[in-house]
Formats: structure tokens, sequence, C-alpha cells
């Protein structure tokens, strides 16, 4: 019933994406690309209706990881995938069963997926039963945000203005009161995002990486048209910036940085506005504000961010998350389980060591 077929043509790929549901920038052949310099191999697969002469029903682009040079094992992802119909249960199991076969192909010791379902759907529910019934396993390793915050951009401006709160509109006019003008970026502008990146990587606590890793992400999708920098000055000087990735007919709001000074004119908030109006005139029909508390309580780490981007008018999204298929229970065992109770531990070690 169905054919599934390698696919070696980018523009081919990208075309097959944006004719299933809820295309994902990263299934887009230029994440797939990006990620090599990390060590990942991209296989890209099309799965096609014999039923209806081979019109493309279902994708997943595989990342695919060795452990390393003296080991004959790898992981396997389909990050943000794959895209079907998931209420085609059919189609569905014909995907799994061959993604499940994959990962043995690949010598993979287990292979993982999050593709956006909604949890709260009876096709979601469907869904992980389906995946439970064949062996999946919901993952203890979220790789992208479980669940998101998604703005409706198919309204007008002013529409898009009163579902926002009245405190967010007050701060838009004032950030544009109080002198802070927002500007499109270059990839000239990459170093004075990265410095701004960096600066709010050490505020907040979280990991940033060199600046050659960013560039070649940022600097490939810039150049083909699938990113956008936009950038918050006050008097000429940078205080805030973003970075909205799009794909069909969603922008994602991935990066984002802020300096410390001037925060008080709400540089952020008129930044946001921006980067909606700019998706809308793109032709993108939703805003991904691209993550949201697990839980949506206060005692939940990202209940600020939650907040801001609620403030906006964004929709909260739960996801059923990711979910892996262990084709070799054993080494997934070892990989999920041990390995990560090695490593705290010799990282306890190495804490105890220096306290001495």
């Amino acid at each position: 019933m169905y054919q599934t077929v390698e696919c070696l043509d980018p523009a081919q790929w990208d075309a097959v994406l944006l004719s299933l549901p809820q295309p994902h920038i990263l299934q887009s052949w230029a994440w797939g690309e990006t990620k090599s310099q990390t060590g990942w191999r991209a296989r890209r697969l099309i799965w096609r209706d014999g039923r209806t002469g081979g019109d493309p029903v279902a994708a997943a682009a595989v990342l695919i990881r060795r452990l390393g040079r003296r080991l004959p094992f790898a992981v396997a992802y389909v990050p943000k995938g794959p895209l079907l119909d998931w209420e085609d249960e059919s189609l569905a199991e014909a995907v799994l069963a061959h993604l499940e076969a994959e990962a043995r192909r690949s010598r993979a010791l287990f292979i993982k997926i999050d593709p956006d379902v909604r949890s709260d759907s009876p096709a979601g529910q469907a869904v992980t039963a389906l995946l439970a019934r064949r062996g999946w396993r919901p993952s203890a390793e979220q790789i992208q945000f479980r669940n998101t915050m998604v703005s409706d951009l198919t309204p007008d401006e002013d529409a898009l203005l009163a579902a926002m709160k009245p405190k967010w509109r007050y701060n838009i006019r004032l950030a544009q009161r109080r002198g802070v003008v927002v500007r499109a970026g270059s990839a000239a502008d990459l170093p004075v995002f990265y410095a701004l990146y960096s600066e709010t990587g050490r505020r907040d606590g979280f990991l940033v990486r060199p600046f050659q890793y960013y560039r070649a992400i940022w600097g490939r999708f810039m150049a083909e048209g699938l990113a956008h920098l936009l950038l918050a000055e006050v008097a000429g000087q940078p205080v805030a910036g973003l970075i909205l990735f799009r794909f069909g007919p969603t922008a994602w709001y991935f990066y984002g940085a802020s300096a410390d000074q001037s925060r008080e004119l709400m540089p952020n908030h008129a930044l946001q506005w921006a980067a909606m109006c700019w998706a809308k005139a793109a032709g993108c029909r939703r805003y991904d504000w691209w993550g949201a508390p697990d839980v949506l309580a206060e005692s939940d780490p990202m209940w600020g961010v939650y907040r801001f981007k609620q403030g906006f008018g964004g929709e909260f999204v739960p996801h059923i998350g990711a979910w892996d298929y262990p084709a070799r229970r054993l080494g997934y065992w070892g990989y999920t389980v041990a390995m990560p109770r090695v490593l705290a531990v010799m990282r306890r070690r190495h804490r105890d060591d220096r306290l001495l």
C-alpha cells in the first residue's frame, strides 16, 4: 500500500514537507545539514500511497549519530516528526513500523520521535495508545520543549493588539514613545546579536555555544530566507534581539536575547510585536513562541516565560512529547539509565574533590 523511498533532492524534500500536515522547520533539509556539524547524519524518508499514484503521505528526516569510533552503535532522532495525518491509523502504523526497522538496520540503540500532536485531543490519545501498543516509551529526555504557545496571525493587526493584555499593549506603545527602534538585521549583525545572546545566557544560566556554531545555523537559514533577525536599539545601541525561523505557515521564536541596560524601556515588548507583524506580512498564519511549562502552575520554572507569552495572546498548546523505541533494550537501558547515573557520580566526586 505504501512505498518508502529516500529523498536526496533538497528542493523536492522541502516541497514534500510543505504538502503535509504541520510542516516543521526541524524537519527541513537545511536543519538536517546544519546538524552534521555536531556529528549527525540525516536520512530523509518519504512514504507514497500506491492507491493514489504515489502521492506523498508522510515524511521523516531521521538524524543518526554514531556513539564513537570504536562502538558499532548509534542513536536516532526524528525532530518534530514524522509528518503525517496521525488520525490515519493505518498510515501511522506503517510509518512507525518502518522507523522501528530503520533503527534496527542502522544499529541504533533507540529511535526518538516528538511530533506536534496535541495531547488534549482524541487524536493525541489514540496516538499515545498506538505508540504504547507498539513498544514505544515516553522519553525521560525531552530534546525539544514538550509544550508551546501559539498565536493565530490571521486576524488583522488591530485585532492582534486587542487580543493582548492591556499592560502588554501599553508596554509596546511605551517602548515606541521612549525611543526604542526595531530594525531588521543582516548577517553582518550576527556578532552583535551573539554578544547579547551570551549576556542573556550568563544572566539566565543556560549553555551558550561558540559563535561559529550559531553562525553556521543562523547564517545559513538567513541566506535561504528561512530566518529573520530583528534588533531593538536605544539611541543606536542594540539592547535586545531575536531570530525568527519560518517554514510554510509557521514562524518560530527560537532565539531571544537582551542586555541588562534599558530593560525599563520595554524593548522586548516592541521587539515581539515587530516580529509578529513581520511574520504576518511574510505570509505566516501561526506564531510559535517555542516553549511553555510542563504544568500550568506557578511552581514550574517556565511560569514567568509563560505569562510573558500569554500576555501577547499566545494560546497554550500541550503536546504528547518525545517517545523512544528501544531497538536494543539492554543498550537503551545502559544509555538512558546506567550512563546518566555514572556521570552523576563522577560529577559529584569532582565537585567534592574541589571542596577538599
